[in-house]
């Protein structure tokens, strides 16, 4: 069955039933009218020909490297609250951390006749660089600062100074637990700032007492375990992030460490763990749902002006110091 025969059988025109399936304005005759005709014939529009005819899929694509991310899940759901606002669906596609799979997804998204791509934690690297610029369709990044790129990120340098500065000023043996610096905002912009307080403290980023973790709870409990080992007089940790702070807080209380009296500790993220933990992590408030939010505004804005050359928009945002009970 077409349109068209809906259409005659309902007894009004093809542009009545495109609106029904689209959500237009129609009056309540008319739409009683094309329901019944659709309920009886079980119709469903032929998504394939109406991308093909009107060039708009009414699909966009969304790009993560890890689906148990918490951070992850509250940018997605600002952006799928902006996307729904306008009756766009997400096509989801997880990297699990491959390279190769995220060049592979941008391409296989512009094939499918998707009309826009978010791509969320990403690293830049020459082969994805080339991707990019070579994408057919509107793309927007979230978290990092690319140049060049369309993108909404964090101020982590900012944030992480922040931090610092307050821990310092509490503590006098302070340890870094921080992640891979191949990640330009959670690696090294995070511990950049950090070694500015380091610095303004009187302690050159050499000296700096630091450990490298992976981003998981358990990563984050071995961290814990190695900084006993190493910094046995620590009395401040400062963590790139919350599961981080979890994973090494756990390590610590094994050992016998009370927090805050013997030792505090602070993460990123402020995820909803903060709050259960004993004490409550204090922890930088990164604005996650707004940065999907903003990035949806912008990629909807790239879609609906094809035509008009943007300038490339870098929009960073805000944080703010979430104090509780763990320093």
């Amino acid at each position: 069955m077409t349109i068209k025969e809906v259409a005659e059988l309902a007894g009004v025109s093809t542009a009545a039933v495109s609106r029904y399936f689209n959500g237009g304005s129609l009056s309540e005759e008319k739409r009683k009218k094309i329901k019944k005709v659709v309920e009886k014939n079980s119709y469903m529009p032929n998504a394939l020909a109406q991308t093909m005819r009107t060039g708009r899929s009414g699909q966009i694509g969304v790009i993560i490297p890890r689906i148990q991310s918490h951070s992850m899940s509250r940018v997605l759901s600002g952006l799928m609250g902006k996307l729904d606002e306008r009756g766009y669906n997400i096509i989801l596609g997880c990297t699990f951390g491959k390279r190769e799979k995220e060049v592979r997804l941008i391409n296989d998204m512009q094939r499918g006749g998707l009309e826009g791509i978010v791509l969320m934690g990403t690293h830049m690297t020459p082969m994805l660089k080339e991707t990019i610029a070579d994408c057919t369709i509107p793309l927007v990044v979230t978290g990092q600062n690319f140049k060049n790129v369309p993108c909404v990120y964090h101020d982590d340098e900012t944030a992480m100074y922040d931090m610092a500065k307050r821990v310092l000023s509490k503590r006098k043996n302070v340890v870094f637990i921080g992640v891979d610096e191949s990640d330009p905002a959670t690696g090294k912009a995070r511990k950049k700032g950090v070694q500015k307080a380091f610095r303004e403290a009187g302690i050159e980023p050499e000296n700096m007492p630091y450990i490298i973790s992976d981003y998981a709870a358990e990563g984050g409990y071995l961290a814990g375990q190695e900084l006993l080992k190493k910094y046995p007089k620590a009395d401040g940790v400062i963590c790139a992030t919350d599961h981080i702070a979890h994973g090494a807080a756990r390590a610590l209380k094994d050992a016998g460490k009370k927090i805050p009296k013997d030792i505090g500790i602070t993460g990123v993220g402020d995820s909803w763990a903060d709050l259960i933990t004993n004490p409550a992590l204090t922890t930088v408030e990164l604005f996650y749902e707004e940065c999907g939010n903003v990035a949806g505004t912008l990629l909807l804005r790239l879609i609906d002006e094809p035509d008009v050359t943007h300038a490339i928009d870098r929009i960073k945002l805000g944080y703010n110091i979430v104090e509780r009970g763990s320093i």
